[in-house]
């Protein structure tokens, strides 16, 4: 990979030990976060838009946020599981292996991860259950470990663990206007807020006609075609993992109306948001 500098800050959000007896059967799986796996015994496999592979002992899997896979699983097996998010998408720059060989000191890496993050797992629910959903996902998702040492020691790990994929990643396209790197960390850096083309074009001193041209040549689409499909991402995210109502986060990412935010979120997604969090919080298996 280009040894060019990446922002990471990589959040935990559940890992526990897990043992299936066959039930690891999941379709269409797409999350919002990355999940980092490694098998102690027996094997599965995950479908991936480019293959279906067997996940076994000795190695590390990575699937990285909004990328569609499914499960397959028939016997016994053990593994370790990682939902990791990065508010620096990372993942839209980069394009990584999906397995990398696990060695002895990353297997132990895993296991104190597990050790110094207890209660990070992610329990099956009952249907009849939706409604108590979010408040369980919020505790069991949020970012606070007992001790500072504890949160330091964790993002040490999961860095370390992380760039075993980093070394053999690739970058997915090369961005060579400044300009449009810095239209994009803004827009990062603020999309919670109603973004408009005239202060992006105000930020790199060209008028919007120009902006949107080189825009669409780095990135394949207009500017706020790209601003919509980060913020409905974002909402991906909120609705799993925290307890604000639909409403308070459609308004919390500037959308004028929540009319707005379900159409935007249907034609990004396929489902309405209540359908999304319904659906995603019974398929947040390990």
């Amino acid at each position: 990979m280009n040894q060019s500098k990446e922002n990471l800050n990589l959040i935990l959000l559940n890992a526990a030990r897990k043992e299936h007896a066959a039930d690891w059967n999941w379709k269409s799986v797409n999350s919002p976060f990355a999940r980092l796996y490694m098998v102690e015994t027996g094997s599965a496999k995950v479908i991936m838009p480019d293959g279906v592979y067997t996940i076994k002992p000795n190695h590390l899997y990575l699937i990285p946020s909004f990328v569609t896979h499914s499960y397959e699983n028939d016997a016994f097996f053990t593994l370790c599981y990682m939902h990791i998010y990065d508010e620096h998408n990372i993942f839209d720059r980069l394009s990584f292996p999906f397995e990398v060989k696990a060695h002895e000191l990353d297997i132990l890496l895993v296991k104190r991860l597990l050790a110094i993050n207890p209660g990070r797992e992610l329990r099956r629910s009952d249907p009849d259950s939706y409604d108590n959903m979010p408040t369980l996902m919020q505790s069991i998702a949020k970012n606070e470990q007992s001790t500072f040492n504890s949160i330091v020691e964790t993002k040490g790990i999961l860095l370390q663990l992380f760039s075993r994929f980093l070394d053999k990643a690739a970058f997915k396209q090369e961005i060579t206007d400044k300009r449009i790197i810095k239209v994009l960390r803004f827009i990062r850096e603020n999309i919670h807020r109603n973004i408009n083309i005239d202060e992006l074009s105000a930020l790199c001193y060209l008028t919007n006609d120009h902006l949107i041209r080189l825009f669409r040549k780095e990135m394949k689409c207009t500017p706020m075609k790209y601003i919509n499909q980060k913020k409905i991402e974002k909402a991906q995210l909120m609705l799993i993992i925290g307890g604000e109502s639909i409403k308070d986060i459609a308004f919390g990412l500037s959308f004028g109306h929540i009319s707005h935010f379900y159409r935007a979120f249907k034609n990004t997604t396929g489902i309405s948001p209540s359908h999304y969090r319904a659906v995603s919080l019974m398929e947040r298996k390990g």
